[in-house]
């Protein structure tokens, strides 16, 4: 009979050293960077090669997903930002004042995360001011998508760098 300690030995169970943990944090900044507005980018390259109806199709779903955000972010925004800064705050005390290393790793996507929301929402708030039309909806997704991807890079390497620190901290006896 096998001795299930050594099963456990086995399976490493912290969250840098996981491999679903950096698949996640790369399917989160892929998708983030497909979809600006909700809008796919296939879409919105699409509407800039063809125009006619499908541009009138980006221009209709970045309205429609504008209007939405909107909506929640004016109706619900405040309990959004008190909840979002909440569970930031209680994260970064867990990671950095008790050393959770889980609570470190959720900080590092969840963090950048909240800068893409505000992101997002400046590009909605530029869509309802009249740049949601034609080459202005073109340059706005178009910087929008730069801006998602840079700040998804830095938020993969800055991960990267701390996920290998605290590997490294894992084999240095103390």
């Amino acid at each position: 009979m096998s001795n299930p300690m050594l099963l456990l030995d086995l399976i490493d169970f912290r969250s840098f050293s996981n491999l679903w943990y950096w698949i996640a944090l790369c399917v989160i900044w892929s998708s983030a960077s497909h979809w600006v507005l909700g809008v796919p980018h296939d879409m919105v390259a699409r509407a800039r090669r063809e125009g006619g109806e499908a541009l009138d199709w980006l221009e209709t779903l970045a309205r429609i997903n504008t209007g939405r955000l909107l909506f929640h972010s004016r109706e619900y925004g405040p309990w959004v930002v008190g909840v979002a800064c909440f569970l930031i705050s209680t994260l970064g005390v867990l990671a950095f004042a008790y050393g959770n290393e889980f609570s470190l790793a959720v900080l590092l996507i969840l963090g950048p995360l909240m800068i893409l929301a505000y992101l997002t929402l400046r590009a909605a708030l530029r869509v309802e001011a009249g740049e949601g039309q034609g080459d202005a909806l073109f340059r706005l997704m178009f910087r929008t998508r730069l801006m998602v991807q840079g700040l998804g890079m830095a938020s993969i390497f800055v991960t990267a760098l701390v996920g290998m620190y605290v590997n490294l901290m894992h084999f240095i006896p103390h």
